[in-house]
């Protein structure tokens, strides 16, 4: 385990002079749910900027090998691991790891969102709604947190940024697992940032309102499509590669003093105080 109380003199005796170097030499990134929509513009974005980039992907193999076999640069792999199992998490970061030889970035992207009323759906449905939600969104993260500051250097650059939503502040009546998981993500990432900063890994937080995805093409689409739009001033919702700029910066070597934070990205359609 490479955190240690050893490790607490190197994050004081870090500069900006090691800071640039660990940037300039390429990182090693982590992204969970990495193989489609914002988790692969995020791995895209990462790639851009030289580092080396591990793509985990749950069941989608194909997409995940696709996206690394297209990524620029060289050094990057697809691993696998459902978030939901703790095993496979620990199995799956430790690939990613030993790939890599390390990690200084992690970037808990994966997340699940079912709709489950709660006058509608069955008492089975609404069980297994909650379960799979937070085994994902939620434990899964906490779970890859846990693994992978056992691989992170204790010399100022290590990073994690969780990738939250709006729908942990303003509510989300018609998916109450999915605000709740993300409600709880915010905090766990404060929490870690507290924790973790005396080790110089910074921990920060996006959360972005609705988001252009492949999956949620058929919805902006369709007629709900424009008044989601109108959540905005801007009329419109955000692109996922704008969703990876916001999570490149919380994760840059200039970014450890935002650690704690929570970056709401949603284009106002959303304001909290």
């Amino acid at each position: 385990m490479r955190v240690s109380p050893t490790g607490q003199s190197a994050v004081r005796g870090a500069g900006s002079q090691a800071l640039r170097h660990a940037a300039a030499m390429g990182r090693r990134i982590l992204i969970t749910g990495g193989s489609r929509g914002i988790g692969a513009a995020i791995s895209r974005r990462f790639a851009e900027l030289g580092d080396h980039v591990a793509v985990n992907y749950a069941v989608r193999r194909d997409a995940a090998e696709a996206l690394v076999a297209e990524l620029p640069g060289e050094g990057h792999v697809a691993v696998a691991g459902d978030l939901r199992d703790p095993a496979a998490v620990q199995t799956m970061v430790d690939q990613a790891a030993g790939a890599l030889g390390g990690i200084d970035v992690l970037v808990n992207n994966a997340g699940v969102f079912f709709a489950h009323h709660v006058t509608e759906v069955s008492y089975e449905e609404w069980q297994q709604a909650w379960a799979d939600t937070l085994g994902t969104n939620l434990i899964g993260a906490a779970n890859a947190t846990y693994c992978a500051v056992r691989h992170m250097p204790t010399d100022g650059s290590a990073r994690i940024v969780n990738v939250g939503s709006r729908g942990a502040f303003r509510g989300e009546p018609k998916a109450p697992a999915y605000g709740a998981s993300k409600a709880a993500l915010a905090a766990f990432g404060q929490s870690m940032a507290k924790e973790l900063g005396s080790l110089g890994i910074g921990v920060a937080t996006v959360a972005p309102g609705f988001v252009e995805t492949e999956m949620a093409a058929g919805y902006l689409d369709g007629p709900e499509g424009a008044a989601r739009k109108a959540e905005s001033p801007f009329n419109r919702v955000a692109t996922p590669e704008e969703v990876a700029e916001a999570v490149v910066y919380l994760a840059s070597p200039g970014a450890q003093w935002a650690s704690g934070s929570i970056l709401d990205l949603n284009g106002a359609s959303y304001l909290r105080m």
